[in-house]
């Protein structure tokens, strides 16, 4: 209690002051948060990726959060950090651009085959109706998934346009930050969430259930291959294509829009 008190008589003098050795303060308190997104981001990407660095790009986040965040809003510091830090380490990454444009290329036709077979079938298609519009053996679809687990940063953290236009969101965000500064922001937060929760409510089961203990129930993918008796590597598996699943339905659905109305 009385830590809990120090932190919030520190945030209330950062405030007032803006004193750069207050901040400073309050990087070393939150610093443990920048490992905890760094280290759960690291586990999805190749071994040759430094978590030093990805602590490195995160402390950018940690540091701007801190700089912007409003102790008025209720939200926790920490769920508005975390949203920024993993911002800062996936934007960094992207910037490098280490993923070969062939696993991007081979990553979009399968997004692009899942959203037309879903707006043909009205439901999640299987593997093997993705394997035949792709024109590819189930076995080459496995490899494919297999190649962009390896080296793909995405996952919930990749950006995504509301209604297929204007300013691009990290869908985490949604899950994590659901507080917006204002009433207009809030809606629209607000709308991404019950569009990424139908999303989610249409993936098959096992990937379903990947998604909720990775992202809501905070699990390690090796803690989730536990759980569901399979390997590591099937659970990164499995995680990618829901990811392909929920963007497809997502810019299905943004497809979809000017039509409805």
């Amino acid at each position: 209690m009385a830590a809990a008190q120090d932190t919030l008589t520190l945030w209330q003098d950062y405030r007032r002051s803006q004193d750069q050795h207050l901040r400073d303060r309050l990087i070393l308190t939150y610093a443990p948060l920048v490992k905890f997104v760094a280290g759960r981001v690291g586990a999805s990407l190749p071994s040759h990726v430094d978590e030093q660095d990805l602590v490195s790009y995160g402390l950018l986040g940690l540091i701007g959060a801190i700089e912007r965040f409003d102790p008025d809003r209720e939200i926790k510091f920490e769920t508005f950090a975390m949203a920024r830090i993993r911002g800062a380490i996936i934007d960094e990454l992207r910037s490098l651009d280490w993923v070969p444009r062939s696993v991007r290329t081979r990553a979009r036709q399968i997004e692009r085959a899942i959203a037309v077979l879903e707006r043909e079938l009205m439901r999640a298609p299987t593997d093997d109706e993705i394997a035949k519009k792709l024109g590819i053996e189930p076995e080459e679809l496995e490899d494919s998934l297999r190649e962009i687990s390896r080296t793909s940063v995405a996952a919930l953290d990749e950006l995504w346009s509301p209604m297929g236009g204007g300013d691009q969101i990290a869908l985490i965000d949604t899950i994590e930050d659901g507080s917006g500064p204002d009433p207009e922001s809030s809606l629209e937060q607000t709308e991404i969430r019950e569009a990424l929760a139908e999303a989610i409510s249409s993936l098959p089961e096992r990937e379903k259930l990947v998604v909720t203990l990775y992202y809501y129930e905070e699990l390690t993918l090796r803690e989730i291959g536990e759980v569901l008796g399979v390997t590591e590597s099937r659970v990164s598996q499995l995680h990618t294509k829901a990811i392909l699943r929920l963007k497809a339905h997502l810019a299905g659905g943004a497809a979809r829009e000017p039509a409805e109305k």
